[in-house]
């Protein structure tokens, strides 16, 4: 009885609080992204594909291509083995307790949900000639306060989080997803940029959309907009474990135009992909992964890639300097019956290119540890803590991939989520110290602050 009465009075609350961000959606100005992600942009109008020696990402992604590959992180988590068409959370998803009252949802692969949240049963619609349809969808508003906000933010401000539809032919020789709607993109650290501006200047209304072709059940092949396989948190915010991403994933990128082969076998999977890393429209990226997963509580994965030639170009979506850099990644997930832990352990770096600025090579190195404990069929705790770090200094040439060269980061994050059937509602409350920081490139009006914290709300139904 209790729990009906709170899912009930949450479901009016949401309803209140969506018409409250759709009405700051409608009347938002544009904002200053410069910082968005924490990626500094470089304005350079032209691009050159010269190959210019990242030889050792090109040797690690070949060494990774030798092997059968192609990439469900999520083989332990439920997901079809052979599918894997985006990042997850150490592939696997996180365990879900289902009320006795409900029936077990059958979540499709797509979009990639490492849980918590989980989508509906899908709707299937008979389309004719284009085959039966599964179709899917989530609409949520959030809400935060922070402080020190630097001084193209704002102290709190209510937005769209999610308005968006996923349809999807998940059976035959020829695939195809489709997701297209309203989306935000927060991470710690980084200025919060309005809902309509981030569909702008990110990757418009229709963020991904891919072909996929299946001839045999362990092989595809994929061509289109496609989920990054780099790092172990996904783009959008019900697909994570947290409502904001953290601090390694600013120095990914999220979605890329291109192709990508997946193959699995066994204990084994892999893919292989040519684009257009963080969304340059330049294709010269190269990306591959690797998953050993001996059985359904534990995997590992090995994630590498890079630019193997120079992208002098850069926007908001397109960072100029992780845009040319070389990343990699090592995770691995434990999963339990009521929890799941996921350390992992990232290194990117930029080499020396003097005709894009870069002066000296400078490189990351972070580490991080995500996870979630069931504390009730409806209610979940999860939790991310990481540190990162950058070399150089202010006087030797190093490029800032922080809050400054040299600087170094740590953060903490804890999300408990409520999720009743459609109805979904989640806090989350984060703190954000940058170290050795530069005056200027950190936090507060004059961006000189050593710190953040935020308090973040969400919440929404899941169709």
């Amino acid at each position: 009885m209790l729990a009906t009465f709170l899912a009930g009075t949450g479901c009016v609350a949401a309803i209140v609080f969506l018409l409250f961000c759709y009405r700051g959606f409608a009347r938002t100005q544009a904002a200053d992204p410069s910082k968005k992600k924490n990626r500094y942009v470089f304005p350079l109008d032209n691009a050159d594909h010269i190959m210019h020696g990242s030889k050792k990402t090109l040797l690690a992604v070949l060494a990774l291509g030798l092997f059968p590959g192609a990439a469900t992180r999520a083989q332990a988590g439920g997901q079809p083995a052979g599918d894997a068409n985006a990042k997850q959370v150490g592939s696997v998803t996180a365990p879900q307790a289902v009320p006795a009252d409900a029936a077990p949802a059958a979540p499709l692969a797509s979009p990639a949900m490492v849980g918590p949240l989980s989508t509906a049963s899908p709707r299937t619609l008979d389309a004719g000639p284009f085959g039966k349809l599964d179709v899917t969808g989530i609409l949520s508003g959030f809400g935060y306060w922070q402080g020190h906000p630097v001084s193209s933010d704002q102290a709190a401000r209510a937005d769209v989080s999610n308005g968006q539809v996923f349809i999807q032919k998940t059976s035959g020789l020829v695939q195809y997803f489709l997701q297209a709607g309203a989306y935000n993109l927060p991470a710690l650290g980084a200025p919060f940029l309005s809902t309509r501006n981030t569909i702008s200047d990110y990757f418009g209304p229709l963020p991904q959309a891919y072909l996929k072709l299946v001839p045999k059940g362990n092989f595809s092949f994929l061509i289109g907009k496609l989920p990054t396989l780099i790092g172990a948190e996904d783009t959008f915010s019900f697909e994570n474990l947290n409502i904001e991403r953290g601090l390694l994933w600013n120095q990914e990128n999220d979605v890329n135009r291109g192709v990508q082969v997946n193959y699995a076998k066994g204990k084994l999977s892999g893919s292989l992909a040519w684009n257009d890393g963080f969304y340059s429209n330049r294709y010269n990226w190269l990306t591959g992964e690797l998953t050993y997963a001996p059985n359904a509580a534990n995997s590992l994965e090995v994630l590498a890639g890079g630019n193997l030639g120079r992208t002098a170009y850069s926007s908001v979506a397109t960072p100029l300097y992780q845009n040319n850099s070389d990343i990699y990644d090592i995770i691995y997930t434990h999963t339990a019956k009521r929890w799941m832990v996921q350390p992992y352990f990232q290194y990117t770096d930029v080499p020396l290119d003097v005709k894009i600025g870069v002066r000296r090579a400078t490189a990351t190195q972070g580490e991080a540890v995500l996870g979630s404990y069931n504390v009730a069929p409806d209610l979940t705790m999860a939790g991310r803590v990481e540190y990162i770090s950058s070399t150089g200094s202010i006087h030797n040439g190093a490029v800032n991939l922080l809050y400054g060269p040299g600087s170094d980061a740590w953060s903490l994050t804890l999300t408990p989520t409520y999720q009743k059937k459609a109805f979904f509602a989640r806090g989350e409350f984060s703190v954000t110290q940058a170290v050795n920081y530069a005056p200027g490139d950190a936090f507060g009006p004059t961006n000189s602050g050593s710190n953040q914290t935020r308090g973040v709300v969400e919440t929404g139904f899941m169709f």
